[in-house]
């Protein structure tokens, strides 16, 4: 299943990895860096996609050292859900929230004493952090002891806001879920507060409004502008406080949520037209010299040879980043892939994921393993030598088999995709099931229009010969969408999708949410 090139390097270095992975594994466990982009598209990375026409020099560089993945997957087409799938390693659709995102006041998502890859790692003496979007909810402290629904709504709008106690501690944030050190934004930057928050605390007292898409509380001395170039800041100085312990074999997990490049799209000044495209791909340009800093501050403090770090995204590109108008400059955000962002096309889940590990993984190479951001956590914990308990990361399996060339058959029996509107589809080989008329996200046809009300309920692409998801192939496949949804219902009723033994949902789980078909698939 893996494809690795070029040939000559792999026998070069067959003899080093063989060597490493059998010192390395439990002697010397690697530092893990695992940055998250937010709203990149596929297609806005050079490697990925040879004519894009947004310059990625860093991220470039790490695919060229270590390992892309051409077929790697987000659990949800949006930001919240993901979150959730990368740290828990569960399907998010099993927790509470069944459709859409939080907002910047919502409570915690992540279930009491559910594990995380940061409880797992700091269980097994991993220094771990957390640096940047967080956005799976907190317990903010109010002051007449009120709280806030699971969307973050208070009373009867924004402006009850204003009744959170800013001035006392955070509850249920990063630190109660694995993070011995957190620095960032409780949500996406264009939901309020705008404030940053260190551990559990907010840095400033909001004493003014501002408003970046959404209106509400800030500090004074906050701007939006500000946040990517101070949480990279704050990454380089931390590989460079952890990096003596880390030689000493005390390493350290590295979480690092971007903001960018999503909403509000705020280049620095000092990257404004360098794309020559848009303010978008000046926003990507920074992402990516961000990618810079991180590897060179591993370089600079002598660790980056036994630091394993992924780059990925968190969903696809956001039409807010105008792709019409950057179509017509011949650069296409999601590649060949049908849709964007909130879709459940592959435009809307399928992401950037490169890997780079120079102790453990070939320079160059690429694998085709259909894997998902949910397996993060299984791939720690076979990193760290740690047993996972049957109620932790239910929808996780290991990539070190991928990033070792060692696999010989898909790692995965089937990925689930979710769009932001709740609707189902699940992935095997090469053919899709889609449980919904068109987009179910934001691309055309969109949930409840009449174009999306006079198509079928079920969608079937056979990705191999149509990536572009354009003929729906379900009449002519009813055996494969019966196996298919035989097997998505399964999943759902036992509560997981990896063996081990049955667990329970949070909450019901509605795969037809556009409506069961009259006569069962």
């Amino acid at each position: 299943m893996n494809s690795t090139k070029p040939l000559i390097t792999i026998c070069l270095t067959g003899l080093v990895l063989l060597l490493a992975s059998s010192t390395t594994h439990s002697a010397t466990p690697p530092n893990i860096v695992f940055i998250l982009a937010d709203d990149l598209g596929y297609g806005d990375v050079q490697c990925l996609n040879p004519a894009s026409k947004i310059v990625t020099p860093n991220i470039d560089r790490l695919a060229a050292t270590g390992m892309i993945f051409t077929d790697a997957h987000s659990p949800s087409s949006v930001c919240t859900p993901t979150r959730y799938g990368v740290l828990t390693g569960r399907y998010n659709w099993r927790s509470r929230l069944k459709n859409g995102v939080l907002g910047g006041f919502s409570r915690r998502l992540i279930e009491p004493h559910r594990m995380t890859v940061g409880t797992l790692l700091q269980g097994r003496g991993y220094h771990t952090a957390c640096l940047g979007k967080w956005h799976l909810g907190m317990d903010w402290p109010l002051q007449n002891g009120d709280a806030a629904d699971d969307h973050g709504n208070y009373g009867t709008g924004y402006a009850d806001a204003w009744r959170v106690d800013y001035a006392a501690p955070i509850q249920n944030g990063p630190n109660s879920l694995g993070f011995d050190y957190f620095l960032g934004i409780s949500a996406s930057l264009d939901m309020p507060p705008y404030v940053f928050i260190e551990n559990n605390r907010a840095t400033e007292i909001p004493t003014v409004e501002k408003k970046w898409i959404r209106q509400g509380p800030a500090g004074r001395s906050f701007e939006a502008i500000d946040v990517l170039p101070r949480i990279t800041d704050k990454a380089v100085e931390y590989i460079g406080q952890r990096a003596p312990a880390s030689k000493a074999g005390n390493p350290f997990f590295l979480y690092f949520p971007l903001n960018a490049p999503h909403t509000p799209i705020l280049p620095a000044p000092e990257w404004r037209g360098k794309s020559g495209l848009s303010d978008y791909g000046d926003f990507v340009m920074q992402v990516d010299a961000t990618v810079g800093r991180v590897l060179e501050a591993l370089e600079l403090n002598g660790i980056r040879q036994n630091t394993m770090v992924i780059f990925t995204s968190d969903n696809g590109c956001s039409p807010a980043a105008n792709i019409a108008e950057m179509q017509r400059k011949d650069h296409f955000p999601s590649y060949h892939f049908r849709g964007h962002k909130a879709d459940i096309y592959e435009g809307g889940h399928r992401v950037p994921f490169i890997v780079g590990w120079p102790a453990r993984v070939a320079p160059g190479t690429t694998s085709d393993q259909l894997i998902c951001l949910t397996d993060l956590m299984a791939t720690c914990a076979e990193l760290a030598d740690a047993a996972l308990p049957e109620n932790a990361a239910e929808d996780s399996v290991s990539i070190l088999p991928a990033l070792s060339g060692t696999a010989t058959a898909p790692l995965h029996e089937a990925v689930v995709h979710h769009s932001i509107n709740g609707s189902f589809s699940i992935r095997q080989k090469d053919w899709k099931l889609v449980l919904c008329p068109g987009s179910g996200g934001w691309s055309a046809p969109r949930p409840g229009s009449d174009q999306a009300k006079s198509l079928s309920l079920i969608q079937l692409f056979d990705l191999a010969n149509d990536i572009g998801e354009t003929n729906n192939v379900q009449d002519r496949h009813p055996d494969i969408v019966e196996q298919l949804t035989r097997l998505l219902e399964k999943y759902v009723a036992e509560g997981r999708s990896t063996p081990g033994s049955s667990q329970v949902n949070n909450g019901a789980v509605n795969l037809w949410r556009a409506g069961r078909p009259e006569k069962r698939p």
